[in-house]
């Protein structure tokens, strides 16, 4: 099923925000997904058997380096 996603991942206590979210999108994007890079979020698109497994990977990443608070909204009617 294809299926859409609205992420906004919050790195606690960094200062250099931009590359820890940029790392996290190449994860996604190394998995085949479409990724929109906004100023507050991130959309990605594909099928959900890939979305879902490469959102774990990206967050767990990211979790190995610290705190971290990911948001999303994943809709299957709303195409990007």
């Amino acid at each position: 099923m294809e299926i859409s996603a609205q992420i906004s991942l919050y790195p606690l206590g960094k200062e250099h925000l931009h590359e820890e979210i940029r790392r996290f999108v190449e994860i996604l994007e190394a998995k085949g997904l479409n990724c929109t890079i906004g100023s507050m979020s991130t959309l990605v698109a594909g099928d959900s058997a890939t979305v879902f497994p490469a959102l774990q990977e990206a967050f767990e990443y990211a979790a190995s380096r610290g705190g971290y608070v990911m948001v999303s909204t994943i809709s299957n009617a709303c195409p990007v």
